[in-house]
């Protein structure tokens, strides 16, 4: 099954750190589309290292390797990715998570959507099973809170899911020009931002599985800080753009308004 687009080139970017029982088979699970992958090794201790060295050894012709040789967060692992992606011709990437919680035979849809709309930003809507951990998705419905206040709208359905394509050029020149938190914060603080900067979102709903012997590399403290610290950034950001937010607001609520009044 070789993807095949007109409007759009696009490749997949996974994040790994000390993911080695997971990352082979998610590997696998995306050889039948065809596309280049982009294995960002985010400081992984050594059996990662041979792990993704082998799978790079195994399929040089679409999957390569690159290396941070310290942790430094998703984010940056992400944008590492997606800087060498754009610099080899990409157009779009598909961020997609090492650890096997994304349903691959979604990437189809989500790519077709990024073809329908090449300048969106295209984005899964979690659909969980029994498999979720329950702190975690209270805790996403807090974030979920914050990203409807910090957007003035409710159109954004979920702003974590880690299993989206980026448009590269507007996604680098956000990076270029903006802080972006490189951890935990790094998918929301994204989505909202790009939302701010008028970039279009298409969102599609996907199954996500916890796996039972999944690594989460989660921190309980720090990256509770670092969330806190996300949603301090971002309140101020969307007092800065009030008055544009608001009209945008209007913008979108007017049309609406007026078929409902009817002719004058």
């Amino acid at each position: 099954m070789n993807l095949r687009y007109a409007r759009i080139k696009p490749c997949v970017v996974i994040p790994v750190y000390d993911h080695e029982h997971a990352i082979g088979e998610t590997v696998a699970g995306l050889e039948r589309f065809g596309l280049r992958a982009y294995l960002v090794d985010d400081g992984s201790g050594d059996a990662c290292r041979v792990t993704l060295d082998q799978l790079g050894a195994r399929w040089p012709a679409w999957v390569r390797v690159l290396r941070h040789a310290q942790n430094q967060g998703k984010g940056a692992a992400v944008r590492t990715g997606c800087a060498a992606a754009q610099a080899d011709g990409f157009t779009h990437a598909v961020q997609v998570d090492a650890d096997g919680q994304h349903d691959l035979d979604d990437l189809p849809r989500l790519l077709a959507l990024a073809e329908e709309t090449p300048e969106a930003l295209v984005t899964g809507i979690p659909v969980y099973d029994r498999s979720v951990p329950r702190s975690r998705l209270y805790g996403r419905y807090l974030t979920h809170v914050w990203v409807w206040i910090n957007t003035l709208s409710l159109e954004i359905r979920d702003s974590m899911c880690g299993f989206r394509v980026y448009p590269l050029a507007a996604s680098l020149a956000l990076w270029r020009s903006a802080y972006i938190g490189r951890r935990m914060d790094f998918d929301t603080e994204m989505l909202v931002r790009l939302w701010w900067r008028g970039v279009p979102l298409r969102q599609l709903p996907t199954r996500v599985t916890y796996p039972r012997d999944g690594v989460s590399h989660f921190d309980l403290l720090w990256d509770n800080v670092r969330l806190t610290g996300m949603q301090t950034r971002l309140c101020i950001g969307m007092l800065l753009r009030l008055p544009i937010l608001l009209a945008r607001l209007v913008r979108r609520h007017l049309p609406s308004a007026r078929r409902a009044a009817g002719p004058a």
